[in-house]
C-alpha cells in the first residue's frame, strides 16, 4: 500500500517552492485566493489527507477550479478512496492536463484552462472499473450544486452522440458538451457493449452550462429542435435502442420543464417519441468519440435545426 503521508511530505519538499506556471484568470468567478489556497494552487503544493471539505463529500454536482472556475470534475466519477483526498476515476474530456511531476515518479494534473495545480493521478490500484485515481486537493476546488450552482449539467439522447454534441458546443453558455453513455444497466460500459444494443444504454451527451448565461428549459427546446423527436429508437440511418431520443432530468425541476416541453409539442400535431429516464450516471465515451466532428472536420450527418416551438 503506498504511504499517502509518505506523498505530502515528498510534495512539500520537492515542490513547494516551485516556480508559478498558474496562471491568473481576469475574472476570478470564487474572488482572491487565500494564502493557502496559493501555496497549494499556485506553488503546487498538497494539503493534509483527511482535511479537506471534499474528501468524503458525495452530493450531486460539478466540481470547478477554484482559480478560474471551468468545470474539472462530475460528482458522477467522484468515489470513495479512503487516501484523504477527494477521488475520481475520470475527468470532464479536455478539462485536465496530465504531466510528468518534478519528483519524476507521479504524474501530475492541472486545470488545463489555467494552469492550476490539482492533485496527482495513479493507477493500478484497481479500486474502480476504471482503474483510475484522481488524488486531488479540496482546496483547488469548489462544488457546485447541480439545482442552486453556477454550473448545472443536462443530459440528452438524440441519436448518434457527434451530432449532438457537435450542435451544443459554442451555445452561449454552454461550458462543455461531452459525448457518452446512460440509462443501462452495466457499469463502465465501452462503445462496443452499447452498439450491441443488451447494456440498456443510450449514446448520450452531457452538457456543462452556466446557469447565470442560460437556462435548463432554452437547452432543452434546443434539444428537441436538432433532432428529430417522433423517430423511436433510431435518428436517421441509425436504429437501435442505443439511439433513442430521451431525456434524463437530474433535479424535479428539469423534469417538470421537459414535461411542458414534451406537452407543448404533442399539442402541436408531433407524434412525440421521446421519453423521460431516471437518471443514474453519465459514463463518458472514449476519447476518439469526444470532438468528433471538430477533430475529423466533418459535418453532422443526421442532425440539424429545425424550428419547432
Amino acid at each position: 500500500m503506498r504511504s499517502y503521508v509518505s506523498f505530502f511530505l515528498l510534495s512539500v519538499l520537492m515542490n513547494g517552492g516551485a516556480a508559478m506556471e498558474t496562471s491568473v484568470p481576469k475574472e476570478m468567478p470564487y474572488g482572491p485566493l487565500s494564502e493557502f489556497e496559493k501555496k497549494v494552487i499556485l506553488q503546487k503544493g498538497t494539503e493534509f489527507p483527511f482535511t479537506g471539505k471534499y474528501d468524503r463529500f458525495f452530493q450531486r454536482g460539478v466540481y470547478a477550479c477554484r482559480n478560474c472556475g471551468a468545470p474539472l470534475y462530475s460528482s458522477d466519477d467522484k468515489f470513495n478512496s479512503g487516501c484523504g483526498w477527494p477521488a475520481f476515476d475520470d475527468e470532464i474530456p479536455g478539462a485536465v492536463r496530465k504531466s510528468a511531476d518534478a519528483d519524476k515518479v507521479r504524474t501530475e494534473i492541472t486545470c488545463i484552462r489555467c494552469g492550476a495545480h490539482l492533485g496527482h493521478i495513479f493507477t493500478g490500484e484497481n479500486l474502480t472499473e476504471k482503474d483510475t485515481r484522481h488524488c486531488v486537493n479540496s482546496v483547488s476546488l469548489v462544488f457546485e450544486d447541480q439545482e442552486k450552482g453556477r454550473i448545472r449539467r443536462a443530459v440528452f439522447a438524440g441519436g448518434c452522440f457527434w451530432g449532438v454534441e457537435e450542435l451544443f458546443r459554442g451555445r452561449k453558455g454552454v461550458l462543455a458538451a461531452v459525448s457518452g453513455y446512460t440509462g443501462g444497466t452495466v457499469r463502465a460500459p465501452s462503445y462496443r457493449k452499447v452498439c450491441s444494443g443488451r447494456t440498456g444504454h443510450a449514446e448520450a451527451v452531457q452538457i456543462f452550462y452556466d446557469a447565470g448565461l442560460t437556462d435548463y428549459e432554452t437547452l432543452c427546446k434546443y434539444f428537441l429542435e436538432i433532432h428529430d423527436p417522433t423517430q423511436k429508437n433510431r435518428q436517421g440511418p441509425d436504429v437501435g435502442s442505443q439511439y433513442r431520443s430521451a431525456i434524463f432530468p437530474l433535479d424535479e425541476t428539469q423534469r417538470k420543464t421537459a414535461e411542458t416541453l414534451l406537452k407543448i409539442l404533442r399539442e402541436k400535431g408531433y407524434d412525440i417519441q421521446t421519453k423521460l429516464e431516471p437518471f443514474q450516471r453519465f459514463w463518458n465515451a472514449e476519447p476518439y468519440h469526444q470532438d468528433y466532428y471538430e477533430k475529423n472536420g466533418r459535418t453532422p450527418y443526421c442532425h440539424f435545426y429545425k424550428q419547432r416551438f
